[in-house]
């Protein structure tokens, strides 16, 4: 699946951009607020993941249905970048703009 440029944000990147320690960062990992790849190097994230600041509020619950449908992190990564046909744009854009029902509706059928 293809994926537009995508702006990526590693560890020490996300401690500056959020203002917390490392330690804070990595719970964001572990509590499902962010998911990231190692698929270029070191741990990254999109940047489109955050908004002013602060991990996108709705991500969290979309990265819980994707896991729960067996994706993992690279492919819930790839499916929330490209363009989602029955949507129109990427899912991640549909979550910037507030469209988490849309998202979580259609990442549920993939199930």
């Amino acid at each position: 699946m293809a994926t537009p440029a995508v702006e990526w944000l590693t560890l020490p990147d996300l401690v500056e951009i959020l203002g917390e320690p490392l330690g804070r960062v990595h719970r964001l990992f572990d509590e499902q607020q962010l998911v990231g790849t190692r698929r270029n190097g070191p741990l990254a994230v999109p940047a489109a993941f955050l908004k002013d600041g602060v991990p996108l509020a709705s991500l969290r619950g979309t990265i819980i249905v994707l896991r729960d449908a067996g994706f993992t992190d690279d492919e819930l990564i790839d499916w929330l970048l490209a363009e989602e046909e029955s949507m129109g744009r990427s899912p991640i854009a549909a979550l910037r703009d507030g469209r988490k029902s849309e998202v979580r509706r259609v990442a549920r059928a993939l199930a």
